[in-house]
């Protein structure tokens, strides 16, 4: 009986391995904002759904510590060139800030453990902080620490791809990839390693926080895969109140931030930046969202205490994390990152804008935010549920229920087709799993209306449907635990 069960605990053991290895490998270059703060501890909470490889700071076109000699330094973005003029250095938060939330983690992660077997260990996260080009904006000509773990993680013998996450500048990852360019260049099989990289390399960027993608990346290496978030991001940034549907707001507003995840949450939580908090990030005189008195009437509105500042990066985590809509290997198709299209300029760059745009129910108008903004009550949901797993054990938190759809989630239709999907789950913690059924029209190339009954959902392919036509359908199964949780699958018929 020992035997048997040894056999069983390795077999799970292997299992766990099996999974964790599947998970999609990812680096984070960071520029040291408030919101790169919040942003990194929602990170780290989620850091069982990925490999993090790399905790790289960086700078910005916001953020530079400076080259300790005076040198004034001048942007080269025009908005940045205007409001601060020449400068040695800028809102710069030091490369300490990471370490000290990975010493908060570690004091949570024994709990996060009970929920999840896959969050990594506060040691090896720790292994992974690296400082990369930050005495300036734009800075790419020096090697640095940062620089060189990423062309090392670049060059290994694992062909996964690598998704490089800049919540700053592309500045570190630029010169990674000039390093290689510089070491490789001139040797016989250029070719054949540049195309490796530039399959192996995927980008991750919120804006262009300094023009190294436009001056280098962009043009020696034009067939790196690059989601471009220039507009979405906004949702869960500074302008949130001014692009979240009112429906959803109260999900960022102090009673639900204060008492579902900033409070009485753990050491990780107790570091989460908020508006009027008392808090004051070291080196950034323009962190004042934490003082009562300065936080009416501001550019984006008025705030009370606790109510949310800014992730405006998640969404490049958020892209990794598999809730069940193949987003991350159809940036068209949306999900938690947003939704992307493919660029008329360059086939490998994937970008938000006008015709990356949803239909707004609640405005009854496209609108450019809402691919990212539709998903945030469930986003919010859900982080509210990894908070409960920083401090409570298993039994007494709420984890994701599975959807499976009988029929598949690829299906060939005919015109007029009528289509019938038998929907079912499974809740780890035996709640009950409501469903809900809707198209996707700006996900596929043509809609129809889906009705559900029960478990049972249905719908019918127009009889005017070409040949080729696509129709996405979301199934979302929702729990009726405590935070309520959400996860889909996504049903792709195809018109034959």
């Amino acid at each position: 009986m020992k035997k048997i069960l040894l056999l069983v605990a390795l077999l799970i053991g292997l299992k766990q391995v099996f999974a964790y290895d599947k998970l999609p490998r990812t680096i984070i270059t960071t520029d040291g904002e408030i919101d790169d703060v919040d942003t990194f501890i929602r990170m780290l909470l989620y850091s069982n759904e990925y490999k993090v490889e790399g905790l790289v700071y960086s700078s910005s076109m916001w953020h530079y510590k400076g080259d300790g000699k005076g040198t004034l330094f001048t942007s080269e973005m025009p908005m940045t060139k205007a409001m601060y003029g020449k400068k040695t250095d800028l809102r710069w938060a030091g490369v300490q800030w990471i370490q000290d939330l990975l010493e908060a983690y570690k004091k949570v992660y024994p709990n996060l453990k009970l929920n999840s077997k896959n969050y990594p260990t506060p040691a090896y996260l720790m292994s992974l902080v690296k400082v990369g080009n930050i005495d300036f904006e734009g800075e790419m000509d020096k090697i640095t620490d940062g620089s060189e773990w990423i062309k090392a993680k670049l060059l290994d013998a694992d062909p996964e791809p690598i998704y490089l996450q800049a919540w700053g500048g592309t500045n570190t990852i630029a010169r990674a990839l000039k390093s290689i360019e510089d070491e490789y260049s001139k040797k016989s099989d250029w070719e054949k390693l540049k195309e490796k990289i530039s399959h192996k390399a995927i980008i991750y960027t919120i804006l262009d926080q300094d023009l190294t993608y436009k001056n280098y990346i962009g043009i020696h290496w034009p067939k790196v895969l690059t989601f471009y978030n220039s507009i979405q991001f906004a949702a869960f940034a500074y302008p949130w109140k001014k692009k979240v549907p009112p429906s959803m707001q109260s999900y960022f507003e102090g009673p639900y931030m204060s008492s579902k995840i900033i409070l009485n949450h753990g050491a990780l939580l107790d570091m989460y930046y908020s508006y009027g908090d008392g808090k004051k990030q070291v080196g950034d005189p323009e962190h004042i969202h934490g003082d009562l008195s300065k936080i009416k009437n501001t550019q984006w509105g008025s705030f009370n205490q606790y109510d949310f500042i800014s992730e405006g990066d998640s969404p490049a985590f958020l892209q990794l994390v598999d809730i069940g809509l193949d987003n991350l290997a159809h940036p068209n198709y949306g999900g938690w990152g947003g939704r992307f299209v493919k660029s008329t300029e360059n086939p490998y760059r994937y970008e938000d804008g006008p015709r990356s745009g949803d239909f707004n129910m609640e405005t009854g108008k496209v609108d450019n935010n809402f691919p990212q903004t539709r998903w945030l009550k469930a986003i919010q949901e859900d982080l509210a549920a990894r908070a409960d797993w920083c401090i409570k054990p298993f039994s007494q938190c709420n984890h994701a229920p599975e959807i499976s759809v009988k029929e598949g989630t690829s299906i060939n239709a005919i015109a007029g087709q009528k289509i019938y999907l038998h929907l079912d789950g499974y809740d780890p913690d035996k709640n009950s799993i409501q469903f809900k059924a809707w198209c996707y029209p700006e996900a596929g190339s043509s809609k129809t209306d889906i009705v559900l009954n029960n478990k049972l959902a249905s719908f019918a392919i127009p009889v005017t449907a070409t040949k080729g036509e696509t129709f996405h359908f979301i199934i979302e199964g929702n729990d009726n635990g405590s935070p309520n949780l959400t996860r889909y699958k996504r049903v792709i018929v195809t018109v034959i």
